[in-house]
């Protein structure tokens, strides 16, 4: 029987986020400046204004800085494909059962990248 035992039942969480999130499962690599290494191809599983949420197979700490790279396809941008740079910050790590890390990160300054590489314009969030 249930009654007497409310304190076993799990409180919902507050909403922490302050921007709504979109699910979008696109292709991205992300970076590491401080560790030094090459890139890490990923999935975003939700991307906001001030965020993104993705999958790797190793733990960041929170607070480690990153660069993540991505394309918003046409059906997103209703234009032409935009590929973008986050300069972002882990905020929260998810460890998984599986070898799998799921990364929140909170985006600091993102650019907009065109083709050619040397050409870029930053924006600060």
């Amino acid at each position: 029987m249930l009654l007497g035992r409310e304190s076993d039942v799990t409180q919902p969480t507050q909403e922490r986020r302050l921007m709504r999130r979109f699910d979008m499962r696109l292709p991205a690599s992300v970076r590491i400046p401080d560790l030094g290494s090459g890139e890490f191809a990923t999935e975003t599983q939700n991307v906001s204004a001030r965020g993104v949420f993705f999958y790797l197979d190793r733990p960041l700490a929170e607070g480690t800085p990153i660069e993540v790279t991505m394309t918003f396809p046409p059906h997103v941008t209703l234009t032409d494909s935009v590929r973008v740079r986050f300069i972002a910050r882990v905020v929260r790590i998810e460890k998984l059962p599986v070898s799998r890390v799921g990364i929140a990160a909170l985006i600091e300054e993102y650019e907009f990248l065109r083709a050619a590489p040397a050409v870029s314009a930053a924006v600060s969030v």
